[in-house]
């Protein structure tokens, strides 16, 4: 059993899906790992990563228009607003998606679907660096 880690960074222009499939790939397929388990998990309480759909752009504004609705920026409920509005939104989006994901691998690649990608889902209306931790065991 080998392992190996690693860290991406990925630059958000604010609150939008950012597709780091093809680096995620790039680095397992040249990790030499053919078969074992990916963790992911996203260094932030104002952002999440999500495996969702990459072939129709839609989606991902449909998942946007979705959360406003949902969670609204400026709610008079919310209190904790010291960095502004979309802050405590922001950890609320996070904790009601995912900030860890686990992507079996197989035949030296993330055994994602057709028209699977993963996304870090930045949740600030800010840019962001944001940090992802990568793990990955097998053989």
């Amino acid at each position: 059993m080998r392992q190996t880690s690693t860290e991406f960074q990925v630059r958000t222009p604010g609150r939008t899906m950012i597709d780091f499939s093809h680096e995620v790939v790039d680095w397992v397929r040249k990790s030499g790992i053919r078969e074992g388990l990916l963790t992911l998990h996203v260094r932030h309480t104002s952002a999440s990563l999500l495996i969702q759909e990459n072939a129709d752009p839609e989606v991902q504004r449909d998942m946007e228009r979705f959360m406003a609705r949902l969670i609204p920026d400026g709610d008079p409920m919310l209190r904790h607003t010291a960095e502004g509005p979309d802050d405590m939104p922001a950890h609320i989006r996070s904790a009601v998606t995912a900030t860890s994901l686990s992507i079996p691998v197989a035949g030296g690649e993330p055994a994602l679907g057709t028209w699977q990608g993963v996304y870090l889902y930045e949740h600030r209306s800010m840019p962001h660096r944001r940090r992802v931790a990568a793990h990955l065991i097998g053989e």
